[in-house]
Order: structure tokens, then sequence, then C-alpha cells
């Protein structure tokens, strides 16, 4: 038991690490972009930052067939990303807000958090690698509420709190002390023993490697079997590939929607990204719990309903807010606690599922070809997406969203239905 919570932890604050950053990115950013006079089609834009977590699936067999097996496979690349993780931030802390608006800064910008984005989505895929490696059955449940615990924490402070400290601390403090925490969570990896652990030797990832043979072509089309070759997996690619269409497209709309409700950058820090974050730590603990009650294939069907009712309070916002209506601000933290909530007992499901369909010998890679297809889809349509809200508005968008939302249950239904025929 002690092993299993040492696992836990060791998890949670790899996750927590690889939040801090992400939580800028997808919760401070556009709130700190709107604010310096950025526009909705710019703030869409920056959806390419997420273009690293989409493509990471292209070098995450070297990830799994390259390590130390002296350091531990999968640690021989955690540490140095996180190192390099800590390094950008400390770069970013001496870049000015004030030039955000500028076009040059502006740029250079893009291309640091790009390159930081980069060096996370390569430690997610060791760490994916990693827990795939160590957690077995029942565990795989609890291990993924751990990794979406950590990550929301993550968001808290990455994203809550930098807003909140933006306006008590300036720019470099705020930057230096992320990085600082991210070099706290990598203590625990620091002192982790893997190769006593890994249930995967190296010696078993080459084999399986070399069975893979040829062009690059014969060999993805080899690897792509697993999944093409199976009525089940097939049908598990497609629910991935659309069940993140509601948060591709509703990505850059919510929290400029926030800003122009009326909310400071104080309350979108603390009552909107930080209690959603413990919203979300609620759901993901609940989320485990209900797992050990229920079979995966239901829950995926609960929570993915639950979070289709959520879009519909954003759309109540968008329809007082373009009726000239005043909002109490409680209602709007209510709304979107309870999205985060619903968001993260759905990630939970998803993942555990994603972590089931992924070979030992292929932890990392099959974890990642996954998680990536889903980032492909939400990240492609959050780039376009300021476009159609520019030209839509907050409420004809977010209602178009949601219809688009129902529709992708039909995919999972239709997995679930073939699961049973398997069984």
């Amino acid at each position: 038991m002690q092993k299993h919570t040492q696992l836990y932890l060791l998890l949670f604050s790899l996750y927590w690490a690889q939040g801090l950053p992400v939580g800028f990115m997808t919760h401070a950013l556009p709130v700190v972009l709107r604010a310096q006079g950025v526009s909705l089609a710019h703030i869409g834009g920056f959806g390419l930052l997420m273009l690293p977590w989409a493509i990471k699936v292209f070098w995450a067999p070297w990830v799994d067939k390259f390590g130390s097996d002296r350091i531990g496979h999968y640690r021989s690349w955690i540490l140095p990303t996180q190192l390099l993780t800590v390094v950008i931030l400390i770069i970013l802390s001496f870049l000015p807000i004030h030039t955000l608006n500028q076009p040059s800064y502006l740029l250079a910008f893009f291309v640091a958090l790009f390159v930081m984005n980069s060096t996370g989505a390569t430690q997610d895929i060791a760490t994916d690698g990693l827990a795939v490696s160590i957690l077995k059955g029942d565990q795989q449940h609890w291990g993924n509420m751990f990794q979406v615990i950590g990550s929301r924490l993550g968001f808290i402070v990455g994203g809550g709190a930098i807003l909140w400290a933006l306006d008590w601390l300036n720019w470099q403090s705020t930057f230096l002390i992320l990085a600082g925490l991210v070099a706290l969570n990598t203590l625990p990896i620091l002192f982790f023993n893997e190769k006593f652990i890994s249930t995967v030797s190296l010696h078993q990832k080459y084999v399986a490697d070399s069975k893979i043979q040829g062009t690059i072509g014969q060999r993805l089309k080899h690897y792509l079997r697993y999944f093409m070759d199976s009525r089940v997996m097939l049908s598990w690619l497609v629910v991935l590939g659309s069940i993140k269409i509601a948060d591709g497209l509703s990505g850059p709309i919510i929290k400029p929607l926030l800003v122009d409700l009326g909310l400071s950058f104080s309350q979108i820090g603390i009552y909107i990204t930080m209690l959603g974050a413990l919203a979300a730590l609620f759901g993901a603990g609940l989320a485990s719990l209900v797992l050990s009650k229920i079979s995966r294939a239901k829950a995926l069907i609960l929570f993915s309903i639950l979070k289709v009712i959520s879009l519909t309070g954003f759309v109540w916002l968008a329809f007082l807010h373009n009726q000239g209506q005043s909002i109490q601000p409680k209602w709007i933290y209510l709304i979107n606690a309870f999205e985060d909530m619903f968001a993260a007992m759905l990630l939970v499901v998803i993942l555990t599922l994603v972590m089931q369909y992924s070979r030992k010998e292929y932890a990392a890679t099959d974890f990642t070809f996954q998680v990536s297809l889903m980032a492909t889809v939400s990240g492609v349509l959050y780039t376009l997406s300021g476009f159609a809200g520019d030209y839509l508005g907050y409420f004809n968008y977010l209602l178009v969203i949601t219809v688009v939302a129902i529709f992708t249950l039909v995919p999972i239904y239709e997995w679930v239905r073939i699961e049973k025929v398997k069984k």
C-alpha cells in the first residue's frame, strides 16, 4: 500500500509541474491578452501553442525506444524536460507584460511559450509512459485521479493564482515563483528509482520495436493495425476524435466572455480559475468513486451528458449579456464551477480508458497517440473558433457549440454497443 501511495504522489507531482505552465497558457493567457487589447482572432491564433500536444505522437516512439537504463528509462526524459521548463519560465519573467500589444514582443512571447509547450509535451509523453508501466487494473482510475488533481492544481496556480498575483506582484516575481514551483515538483522524480518499479524492461521495449521493420510508412501501418483491425478500437478512436470538439470550439470564447461580462483579473483568477479548479479536484475524486461502482462505459456516457448540460449555462450567460442585463457574479462562478467539475469527471474516465487500451511495451506511444488525437481536434478548432466567435457573437456561437456537443454523444453510444457485442 505504501508503494502504491508513493507512486500516486509521484504522478501527482509530475502532472502538477506539467499543469503549472499549461494552466497559464489555457486559463490566464487569454485574459491577459484580452486585457492588453489583443483581438479575439489573435487570441484564437494562440491555439497554435497547443500544436506540440497534438503532434507529440511523432516523437513518442523515440521516448519509448531510447532512454537510460542507469537513470531510468522515462526518468531520463522527465528530468531534463522539467529543468528546461524552469529555464524558459525564468526567461519569460524578463518580458514586460505591457509590451504584449506590440507585434515583435507578442511574437517573442509566442515563440518562448511554443518552446515551453514542446518541452512540456515531451515530459508528458514520458510521464504517461511511466504511468502506464507502473499502474495495473484498479490502480488505473486512482492513478488518473491523481493525474487530473495534479494538473488541475497546476491550473489553479498557473492560471488563477497568476492572475491574482498580477494585481499585487510584478510580472517578473510572478514568473520566478512559477519557475520555483516547477523546480520543487521535480524533487519526487529526482529521488525515484524507476528501474525497480517499471514492469516493462528496456529489453522488452527493444524486442517489441524490432517487430516493426521497413520504411516509416510500413512501420506506421504496422503500428496502426492495433487500432484499425478491431471494431472496438476503431470506434474508440472515433470517440476520441469527437469528444473534445465542444471544448475546442469554446476554448477561446469562454474567458473573453467573462472579461466582457465585467469580471476583474482577481475575480477571474480566484473565483473562476481557482474555484473552478477546486471544483475539478472534487470532480476527479468523485469520478474515481463512481468508477469503483459502475463500469467505465456507463461512466463515460453519464459524465459526457453532464458536460453537455454544463454548456447550457454559458449559453444563458451569453444571452443575458446580449440583452444588456446585469448578471450577479455568483451565478457566473457557479456555472463555471459545475462545468469544470463535470469536465474533470469526464477526463478521469477518458484517461482511464486510454490507459486500458495502451499496451505495456508501447506505453508512451499508445497513450500519446490516443491523447494526441483529442488534442489535434481540440487544437485545430481552438485556432479557428476565434473567427467564428467574432462573426456570430457569444450567444449564437455558444448555442451552436451546445448543439454540436449533443451530436458528439452518438459515437459514445456506438462504442458502448460494439463493446457489449464483443463481450
